[in-house]
């Protein structure tokens, strides 16, 4: 009988790792989180001390530091207060920052919107959505700023998918929300975490306004109406037990997911431009693909375009749009034989995980066919790639996302082609979710019949 693996006690911060006050390494995170990531992993291992914001963090490292956290079998790890020190209020009570029997009861009454027939659904209704929306882009332009443009694509069709449209808003309405959204999630930069002026913190509750006042204002019409929006659907969407949502969890899962709908996917598919720009076969073998369907593909057709799914899956793991996420623990918990106490504030790098070349060949290349049936380079272990989180807080909407993302990269690839300058580097702003400072551009064409 072998006796248990021995229990040691988290290391003190290194004195040159203490960073500066109340920032700590708030700064060189939204420098270079990989570089930190590393650092990280290199002088403390899979469990790693770190200040930051005013607070004592642990970083988790590697799958099985990350499995940990994710699965959490000891239930030692909650996601409400966790979530609630980075973005305050502004996406309070969302699918995301409920733990234990609540977020079990939730999300099981959110699932009945995500079946496979109401996916079809947003589907159908996705096409026409994106059309629209690119009606808009330019014929050609080089230099074209890709990421904005396609926010505004995303929050359109998060629009009309989500919300059966929005009837009566002007641009200049629609412009305000997306910059609500924007302020909220930026929010997790703040320094000064109070409803201030010229704060991101202030911004960031002024944002949260916006966004309860717009949606409060098509509730009622909601409440009234049967439709296949998701709005409507969690407006009228019960568990088998009869449990629905009151207007407050209506409101507060519609700020998190609209959200989460529109800025990660943005993410997505402007990382997805990038690469295919950059290594022009791939984008000429995704066309192809695209190219034998119709302009409006079923959610079969869609499943089937698996080119590109192995470019979107790359896309995830060389830049995820969800780098790290968090948690704190309610008790002591062992992880990877390291005790972390009792209400520390828990950093899950996700991110590190895909670019470690333990799990991946030459982690730092674009490389799709790893993904593909002959190699599965993510099987080399069940965290190895966690672009969508794990455990019961795995991404309820990982599914519609997938398939938002390729309606909108089918219909690009059919209508235009677009080349990155091979060196080029996007410059990523990493205070909250990342995103190219500089709009991404890219040399933009209409496609020759």
């Amino acid at each position: 009988m072998t006796s248990a693996a021995p229990v040691v006690e988290l290391p003190a911060v290194r004195r040159e790792d203490r960073g500066l006050p109340v920032l700590g390494r708030a700064l060189v995170y939204a420098k270079d989180p990989v570089s930190l990531f590393r650092h990280q992993w290199e002088h403390y291992g899979p469990v790693a001390p770190l200040r930051g914001l005013g607070e004592e963090w642990v970083m988790l490292l590697g799958p099985d530091a990350c499995q940990a956290a994710l699965t959490n079998p000891t239930k030692a790890f909650v996601n409400g207060p966790a979530w609630s020190q980075l973005v305050g209020p502004f996406f309070d009570r969302g699918l995301m920052l409920l733990d234990l029997d609540e977020h079990k009861l939730h999300r099981r009454i959110m699932q009945e919107a995500f079946t496979r027939p109401r996916l079809e659904g947003y589907v159908a209704r996705t096409h026409p959505a994106v059309e629209r929306g690119l009606a808009a882009w330019p014929a050609e332009r080089p230099g074209f700023e890709v990421y904005p443009a396609l926010k505004q694509l995303t929050l359109d069709v998060a629009a009309d998918i989500f919300m059966g449209g929005a009837e009566d808003a002007t641009p200049q309405e629609m412009d305000a929300v997306n910059q609500a959204f924007i302020d909220c999630v930026q929010s997790a930069g703040a320094i000064v975490r109070k409803d201030l002026p010229f704060t991101r913190w202030g911004r960031a509750h002024r944002g949260r306004r916006v966004l309860e006042e717009w949606l409060r204002h098509y509730l009622p019409s909601r409440r009234a109406r049967v439709s296949d929006d998701l709005f409507s659907q969690l407006c009228h969407v019960q568990s088998e037990d009869g449990e629905r949502f009151s207007d407050d969890d209506v409101v507060n899962h519609m700020v998190f997911l609209m959200m989460a709908a529109h800025d990660t996917s943005t993410t997505t598919l402007s990382t997805m431009m990038q690469l295919l720009g950059q290594h022009p076969e791939w984008q000429d073998r995704c066309r192809a693909e695209s190219l034998a369907l119709g302009p409006r593909p079923t959610m079969a057709e869609l499943d089937g375009l698996t080119s590109l799914d192995l470019v979107m899956k790359e896309s995830l793991r060389l830049r995820a749009p969800v780098p790290v996420v968090v948690r704190r623990t309610v008790k002591d918990v062992v992880v990877e034989g390291v005790r972390i106490p009792e209400g520390r504030f828990v950093i899950v790098a996700a991110q590190f995980s895909h670019l470690m070349p333990e799990l991946w060949t030459d982690p730092e290349r674009f490389d799709p066919e790893r993904f593909s049936p002959e190699r599965r380079e993510d099987k080399s272990h069940r965290f190895a790639w966690e672009p969508f989180g794990g455990g019961v807080h795995k991404c309820l909407g990982m599914v519609f996302a997938g398939l938002e993302v390729s309606a909108i990269m089918h219909q690009l690839l059919r209508g235009w082609e677009w080349r990155v300058d091979p060196s080029y580097v996007a410059p990523l702003n990493n205070h909250s979710l990342p995103f190219p400072t500089d709009g991404q551009p890219v040399d933009l064409r209409p496609r020759s019949a």
